[in-house]
């Protein structure tokens, strides 16, 4: 996580075409290439142009991101959804970036972090080097696992979803590969070569992309002591419904011979939001139960997110949110007070609150029908409308 610096000389996204291959690149390093509005308007203006060009047909986006603008939400704590705009905009962006209907390949030679991930993880093809570094945080300070990735987290085997939702445990390039988070690992320094050849290769032929990636990456082999090689551990203890339960799991786990890991497990949840644990966990394990009856769909679960990061910003029934924010990255102290302080203090009624489906106007607008691809913009919206009014 990080903020964003205001810069107004600077393009925080960089657009190229090159004969049919288009290229797009966050252009924020130093502040971690934060995820602020501008970049998603200009995301999306970029990939509705170009889905909708016959010249264009290979996109290609170096891609590595440390998530959210945190500063943003903060900053529009005290005004009413001073930050739904946004939020609206990257869950109907994550629909499109999922269902894009031209080869997509995501370059990511560092930080991949919450809404940073999800240019990452469903493209066609993710190459991630060893300076790569995923995990999904954001429970930790009183948000939820957000932006298609309580969808895309329950999909992975077992309940290695519930243990990166709740943990944030951080992935190097070669498990991001092993766990199916990225689908090839490239020696750093070979990732400007492969992206030259993608570019004079000039096609999105999936194949022949496919090709071009291959003779650049390399087989992963995860180190013995890697988190991926505890999954029945991890299966046994993150089955669990609640919270509660799952705590007592890793405790009685860790006096076993071999699992001294659980420990910075442990204190890791034990230092985090209660209220965003539930939530997230919820999140979880709802899609789980979803996916295991084969119905799930991410347009459904981008619905659900919405309703949830705008309760959450709401502070409908914790401000944990911006006190997570406070802690990490304002007054950076690390010593954040939760409200509630316990996870026996966060009652079912209140969680219900945060899950309670908006009126259908007010939902978010994913298009169903083809023909209707990209609809369902903010500005089209009930909440643009509303705002209009409200000025």
């Amino acid at each position: 996580m990080a903020q964003e610096l205001a810069n107004p000389d600077e393009p925080v996204v960089l657009g190229e075409e090159i004969d049919r291959v288009r290229l797009i690149t966050l252009n924020r390093p130093r502040q971690l290439n934060v995820i602020s509005p501008k970049v998603v308007s200009l995301l999306a203006e970029y990939l509705e142009k170009w889905e909708n060009d016959d010249d264009a047909e290979l996109g290609v986006g170096r891609a590595f991101s440390a998530g959210g603008d945190l500063k943003v939400f903060y900053d529009g704590r005290k005004l009413k959804d001073s930050c739904l705009e946004v939020v609206y905009r990257m869950y109907w962006l994550c629909y499109h970036i999922h269902t894009y209907k031209k080869t997509q390949v995501a370059l990511v030679n560092g930080i991949s972090m919450g809404g940073g991930a999800s240019l990452m993880v469903p493209m066609r093809f993710s190459v991630v080097t060893e300076k790569t570094v995923f995990a999904t945080p954001e429970a930790s300070i009183g948000h939820h696992t957000d932006c298609g990735f309580s969808y895309m987290l329950s999909h992975l085997p077992g309940h290695l979803g519930e243990y990166f939702a709740l943990t944030g445990a951080r992935l190097n390039g070669k498990e991001v590969v092993a766990a199916g988070l990225a689908t090839h690992f490239v020696p750093s320094e070979k990732l400007l070569e492969l992206e030259k050849k993608l570019i004079s290769l000039n096609s999105g032929d999936v194949n022949a992309v496919k090709s071009v990636i291959e003779e650049f990456s390399v087989e992963v082999q995860i180190d013995e002591e890697s988190v991926l090689n505890k999954q029945a551990v991890i299966d046994e203890c993150f089955s669990k419904d609640t919270m509660e339960e799952i705590l007592k799991s890793l405790e009685m786990e860790l006096g076993k011979e071999g699992n001294a890991w659980i420990g910075g497990v442990l204190k890791g949840l034990k230092r985090s939001s209660p209220t965003g644990l539930k939530i997230a966990l919820r999140s979880i394990v709802n899609e789980h139960t979803i996916r295991e009856g084969r119905i799930t769909k991410l347009s459904e679960c981008l619905k659900k997110e919405f309703r949830l990061t705008i309760n959450i910003l709401r502070s409908t029934i914790s401000g944990d949110i911006y006190e997570g924010i406070r802690a990490l990255t304002i007054d950076k102290d690390n010593n954040p007070k939760w409200d509630p302080l316990t996870l026996d203090k966060v009652k079912d009624v209140e969680m219900d609150l945060v899950f309670q489906p908006f009126e259908d106007h007010l939902e978010l607008q994913i298009p169903e029908k083809e023909e209707c691809r990209w609809e369902g913009k903010y500005e089209n919206s009930a909440y643009a409308t509303l705002q209009q009014i409200d000025e």
